[in-house]
């Protein structure tokens, strides 16, 4: 269907669907709830969600940690996407890197407890899954190693970073950088039963005007057989998704891998198979990751898109990115969840449509019509707790009437 033919079915299949939800609130009964993902991003990169600030005790940090769960739980969420490697550290007694300074304020101190053990535990307890979220590549939110931990490993092997934009990235031209992070991250899967791993957005950094990403000596060691330096980028992040899917498999089986990347794979106008938007970020082209790939091949488990823009938005249409985004997964065996940007509800400066409590629910309702969409998670774990104008209470009160096991 063309775009205009597949608007107004979807504008029908809200009507419908609005009109059958209402006959069943009516006789005072909700339709059993099908396996989907409910889940809720918990970070901790700059303290953004957990914890609320940095040098709380052991026990002050580990209530705020279950409060989160508690809520996820109340409000028939089941699943937790928690931070724990946000900057090249740890929230979690690693070999390979050092104590999150997000915890005491100082990097490499220990904070007395085992916070990705006790959020697996607890997690599990309430019948949530907990899934390990990772920055790959991001080193620090600075330029100044010095202000590393004195065991950080960039410490040792200084030319494994690269300055930019203010900001310090692992080299992924490297392949001893690649290798490095895997094991950093496999380590945490070895010691505890996540249910899933989980990367974020960031592969190459987001583009900063007027700036070179300094990989030349890299490209010019290993970049030789490439048509371009963008390809030999792409290909350095399909290496590490390939490898970490892999090592996933290998170090503990039945452990699922996801990734969420920025919603827009490439505009039509680039490339005839993007989509029907005109965003200023292209994850393809600028952040050199193949994500339509990642899914076409099955080489991650699931997907989570971040359509972090309202049903209508003329630049990245959020009805226009599920459709394309359906589009790529059907066929397909990797799982397609939306990302949704509970943050921007009632948000100073955000368009009319984000003050409006009913704009998050209509999205889940219009998603509903897609049988490639599995379920939604939600940016981010504070936001759900504050729900300044009650965007989220008004999803739970129209969609999770009823508990939902995760897809499988």
């Amino acid at each position: 269907m063309g775009h205009l033919s597949r608007r107004a079915f979807t504008l029908a299949a809200l009507s419908t669907l609005a009109t059958a939800q209402g006959a069943a609130a009516a006789a005072g009964h909700r339709p059993r709830a099908a396996a989907e993902m409910r889940g809720v991003w918990l970070a901790t990169v700059s303290n953004r969600d957990w914890p609320s600030r940095p040098g709380l005790t052991a026990d002050a940090q580990r209530a705020e940690l279950v409060a989160h769960l508690d809520r996820a739980a109340r409000d028939r969420l089941n699943t937790v996407i928690f931070q724990v490697r946000p900057t090249a550290d740890a929230l979690w007694p690693s070999p390979y890197e050092p104590w999150s300074e997000y915890l005491t304020g100082t990097q490499g101190r220990s904070p007395g407890w085992d916070p990705l053990g006790t959020a697996v535990r607890e997690a599990h307890r309430r019948g949530l899954e907990l899934h390990a979220w990772f920055n790959p590549y991001r080193i620090a939110n600075h330029t100044d190693l010095s202000r590393l931990a004195a065991s950080h490993p960039v410490r040792r092997h200084p030319d494994w970073a690269v300055p930019y934009g203010g900001k310090l990235y692992y080299n992924p031209g490297l392949p001893e950088v690649r290798a490095f992070v895997q094991r950093a991250m496999l380590d945490a899967v070895a010691r505890y039963p996540v249910d899933a791993v989980h990367f974020d957005d960031y592969f190459y950094p987001y583009p900063v005007a007027g700036q070179t990403f300094g990989d030349d000596d890299a490209y010019d060691r290993y970049g030789g057989g490439f048509s371009s330096r963008a390809a030999w980028r792409r290909d350095n992040i399909d290496r590490l998704v390939k490898e970490m899917a892999a090592g996933i498999r290998k170090v503990r089986p039945g452990t699922r891998f996801g990734i969420s990347p920025f919603g827009v794979w490439r505009n039509a106008s680039t490339d005839p198979r993007g989509s029907d938007t005109r965003a200023g970020v292209q994850t393809y082209d600028d952040l050199h990751a193949d994500t339509r790939t990642w899914v076409r091949s099955h080489w991650i488990d699931y997907i989570v898109p971040q359509l972090y823009w309202n049903i209508g938005f003329a630049a990245a249409d959020y009805a226009k990115l599920v459709d394309w985004w359906a589009g790529v997964a059907k066929g397909t065996k990797t799982r397609l969840y939306i990302g949704e940007a509970l943050y921007r509800a009632g948000a100073a400066g955000q368009p009319p449509a984000w003050q409006d409590p009913a704009e998050l629910s209509r999205h889940l309702t219009l998603a509903a019509g897609y049988p490639q969409v599995r379920g939604h998670v939600f940016f981010a774990a504070a936001d759900v707790a504050a729900d300044p104008i009650g965007a989220m209470s008004r999803v739970i009160t129209d969609h999770y009437g009823r508990s939902a096991k995760p897809p499988r």
